[in-house]
């Protein structure tokens, strides 16, 4: 029988609770030698492709910027395009938002890259419905968040009407005469619909691989099916049989099969050369990822109002969370924060937990935890199950906290015979097996 094949993506996360930026081994979140480093880690590794994260504001928590979100995101497509020129192989995959920008512009900006890598780019979809984000766009918080994905997948459908308009053979040209025989290969796009209207020809022909890959990260109903739609890759937390079976479920209703799309959750890991050393690296690291600041904050979130007063190695506060508008901004907003909280207290009483124990318990990150073979066998079983095609690796250190993994887990599953040992294809849809 043979075995499915692991793929495997590395994130650039920048600066929130994932990572550990007080690290002394912790560099820049935006000098380009940092991302070329990470980029090049995951080459070497030969990973799929190479995933950056977006953000249009810095979040805020009670009017003050987060501590966790100080020094922001670089521009993807730009960050991307300059690891295009440093990188051979390796797809390169941004995170541009569907409701903040215009089908046209972004469609050529993607298809510029997807030219400049040699058919290498990836568009990560997202949404916002959120008016503190809008604020800083024309539109601002118009978009009811009911309308967000029906913009979405308006927005991807003419993309794709753009990147396709031109045939192979598009323009035959001579140039000794200086003339063009032909240029009717370049078709005129007629779109009207409910969010755009657009009419004209698209500037670029099509790319090594027609046309970029599409990642989805939403996780709700709409989102799901919103990627049975439209996406070639699952941006997901859910390591789970079950989401995976839910998911490609649904694709037969579009005329896809299951292999059409990939699910790949984002992931953590913690190695050592013990598995009981393992499990110490996973706690070291939380509680630097999990600072005093960090745990008051996640509390606030919930309980939507300032605990600055309360001591982070303490108890949990008897005063019931305030479910108004909350303190803070920018970030997806947690649902039914009266049973969250109510579910942190029962936690915290159960295990007699401090509130920076009890948000380490709440928000572990360590997905995969062990020496580098019992890493590499969990992450072989959980794609041989069918909970995963493959993982996004988020390290806790930047740039230099997956070099371990491609070190030492890489060549374990090498030695599975469930990893490449070489890149057997130029494009990223040929590292992906999408058509």
């Amino acid at each position: 029988m043979t075995r499915r094949q692991v793929h495997l993506a590395a994130h650039f996360p920048g600066v929130n609770n994932t990572t550990v930026w007080t690290d002394p081994r912790s560099g820049s979140q935006i000098d380009f030698a940092s991302f070329v480093h990470l980029a090049r880690t995951a080459e070497r590794g030969k990973f799929d492709f190479f995933f950056l994260a977006e953000g249009l504001r810095l979040r805020e928590l009670k009017g003050r910027i987060h501590d966790l979100d100080v020094v922001g995101r670089p521009e993807s497509l730009t960050v991307l395009s300059a690891l295009a020129a440093v990188t051979e192989w390796l797809g390169l995959a941004g995170t541009v938002n569907a409701t903040f920008n215009e089908p046209y512009e972004l469609a050529r900006r993607l298809s510029t890259l997807d030219h400049l890598s040699g058919g290498r780019a990836a568009w990560n979809v997202v949404t916002t419905s959120d008016a503190f984000t809008g604020e800083n766009f024309r539109r601002g918080g118009y978009l009811d968040k009911a309308h967000r994905y029906e913009r979405a997948e308006e927005f991807v459908r003419l993309a794709r009407e753009l990147w396709d308009s031109w045939r192979p053979d598009a323009i035959v040209a001579d140039p000794s005469a200086g003339r063009f025989l032909r240029d009717d290969g370049i078709g005129t796009v007629e779109h009207r619909g409910t969010h755009f209207s657009v009419e004209g020809r698209f500037t670029l022909p099509r790319s090594p691989q027609a046309h970029p890959v599409i990642i989805q990260a939403g996780d709700s109903d709409e989102g799901r099916e919103f990627a049975a739609a439209n996406a070639d890759v699952i941006f997901t937390p859910h390591v789970d049989p079950a989401f995976y079976a839910d998911v490609k479920g649904r694709l037969a209703a579009y005329g896809r099969k299951p292999h059409q799309l990939k699910i790949m959750p984002g992931v953590t890991f913690a190695l050592g050369d013990t598995e009981a050393e393992a499990v110490e690296n996973a706690a070291a690291i939380r509680r630097q990822q999990v600072g005093p600041q960090t745990a008051i904050a996640f509390l606030e979130q919930i309980w939507g109002r300032d605990m600055s007063a309360y001591d982070p190695d303490g108890p949990l506060p008897d005063v019931e969370p305030d479910l108004a508008e909350g303190v803070s901004q920018g970030r997806v907003p947690v649902k039914d924060r009266a049973a969250v909280a109510a579910k942190w207290r029962a936690l915290a009483e159960e295990k007699d937990l401090t509130i920076r124990e009890l948000v380490i318990e709440v928000t572990g990150r360590q997905t995969f935890i062990g020496t580098p073979q019992s890493v590499a066998r969990q992450i072989d079983e959980q794609v041989q199950a069918n909970a995963a095609d493959g993982f996004i690796l988020v390290p806790h250190l930047t740039p230099g906290g997956l070099d371990e993994f491609v070190d030492r887990v890489v060549p374990e599953l090498q030695e599975r015979g469930v990893f490449r040992t070489e890149y057997t294809g130029s494009t990223l849809r040929d590292h992906l097996e999408l058509a």
